[in-house]
C-alpha cells in the first residue's frame, strides 16, 4: 500500500540527507580551479612559494591553481578580496605577518583575520638575517649591541617602511637589546640593502631571501640568524640565540586560509594536502633555494601562532609608538 509522506515529514528526509550529499561534495573538492590571492606583486618569495606550492597541489587535484597576485595595503586588498569570496574552499588567501601586525596599526580594517578566517597551515618562514656592511668594525652581535650603547639613537638601520617585517625586527631587537636605534625608510628592502653594501647605512634586518644572495656572494656580513637553530641556508652563521638573545623571533612567514564558513571537510582535506606538498622533497628544495624554510603544521596550531602574532606584535607596536595612519 503506497502511503503518502506529508511535507514536513518529506522535508525532514531531506534535510536527513544533506550531510550524506555535502561530504560527497567535500571528498570530491576540488571540482574546478581553485585561486591562491598573494597580497605581493610577482617574483617576491612570498609569491614564489605561492606558486611552488600552488604547482604541487594542482598535482594532486588535477585542477589548476592559479596564483592572482592582489597587492597593496600591507595585505588588506588580497584579505577583503578572500573574505568577499564564497565559503568553499576555491579562493584561499596566502596570509602574512603584515595581517598579524595591521589590526594594531590600523583601527579599522574591512575584514577581521581571526573571526572572518580560518586559518589552514603555516606554509614557510622567512628567517631574519642581521647584515652589515663589510667596511664595519662589527664581527658578532655583541659588537653591535656594544657601539648600539655607547652611541644611543645614532645606529641605523634601513628597512623597507613603517609597520614592515624589517621595521619590526629593528625595534623588537632594540627591546630586547637594550639599545636605542636609528631606523631609516626606503621604498623596498633592496634599496635598503643596497645601502648597506654601498656602505651608506651601517646594518639591516633583512628577510632570508632579500640577503642570502648578497650574503653568499660576500657583498655583506652576516652576524645572526633568527632560526631557532643554526639554519641549512647559512650554518655557518650563528643564531641569535646563540647571540645572547634567546627570545629574538621576528621571522617573516606566510600560510594558508579560508573564509571562515567554509565546509570543515574542505578545510580537512586542504590542510592535508597543503602538509603534504609542503613535506614533498622537491618542493622543500625549491623553497629553501629562495630562502624560504617549509613550515608544515596543523589547522589548530596555525591559528594558535595567528593569535599568537597579533599580541607580539601589538606590543612591539605600542612600545615604539608606530604610527602609520
Amino acid at each position: 500500500m503506497h502511503i503518502p509522506l506529508r511535507p514536513l515529514a518529506l522535508a525532514g528526509l531531506l534535510l536527513g540527507l544533506c550531510p550524506a550529499v555535502h561530504a560527497q561534495g567535500a571528498d570530491a573538492y576540488p571540482t574546478r580551479p581553485v585561486r591562491i590571492l598573494v597580497a605581493f606583486p610577482p617574483g617576491g618569495p612570498i609569491d614564489l612559494t605561492a606558486r611552488i606550492m600552488g604547482e604541487k597541489l594542482s598535482e594532486y587535484w588535477k585542477h589548476p591553481v592559479v596564483v592572482e597576485n592582489r597587492p597593496g595595503a600591507s595585505g588588506v586588498i588580497a584579505a577583503e578580496a578572500a573574505m568577499q569570496a564564497p565559503a568553499d574552499g576555491y579562493t584561499l588567501l596566502f596570509s602574512v605577518i603584515h595581517h598579524t601586525v595591521l589590526p594594531s596599526l590600523k583601527s579599522k580594517l574591512p575584514y577581521d583575520i581571526e573571526k572572518d578566517f580560518t586559518h589552514i597551515s603555516l606554509a614557510a618562514t622567512y628567517p631574519i638575517i642581521l647584515v652589515v656592511g663589510l667596511s664595519r668594525p662589527y664581527r658578532s652581535v655583541k659588537d653591535l649591541i656594544d657601539a648600539a650603547a655607547r652611541q644611543p639613537g645614532e645606529l641605523a638601520y634601513g628597512h623597507s617602511g613603517y609597520g614592515g617585517g624589517a621595521h619590526l625586527a629593528g625595534e623588537l631587537f632594540g627591546m630586547q637589546a637594550g639599545v636605542d636605534l636609528r631606523n631609516v625608510p626606503y621604498k623596498g628592502n633592496g634599496p635598503a640593502l643596497a645601502d648597506v653594501i654601498g656602505g651608506h647605512i651601517p646594518l639591516m634586518f633583512s628577510d632570508a631571501p632579500t640577503a642570502l644572495p648578497q650574503v653568499t656572494a660576500g657583498k655583506v656580513r652576516a652576524l645572526a640568524i633568527s632560526t631557532p637553530r643554526r639554519s641549512e641556508l647559512l650554518p655557518d652563521v650563528p643564531t641569535f640565540v646563540e647571540a645572547g638573545l634567546p627570545d629574538y623571533k621576528p621571522d617573516s612567514w606566510g600560510g594558508v586560509s579560508v573564509r571562515a564558513g567554509t565546509p570543515q571537510p574542505v578545510v580537512d582535506k586542504l590542510n592535508a594536502d597543503v602538509v603534504r606538498a609542503l613535506k614533498d622533497s622537491g618542493v622543500r628544495a625549491r623553497l629553501l633555494k629562495i630562502g624560504a624554510e617549509p613550515q608544515p603544521m596543523s589547522a589548530i596550531r596555525y591559528t594558535e601562532m595567528i593569535h599568537t602574532e597579533i599580541a607580539k606584535w601589538g606590543e612591539v607596536v605600542r612600545k615604539a609608538n608606530i604610527q602609520i595612519e
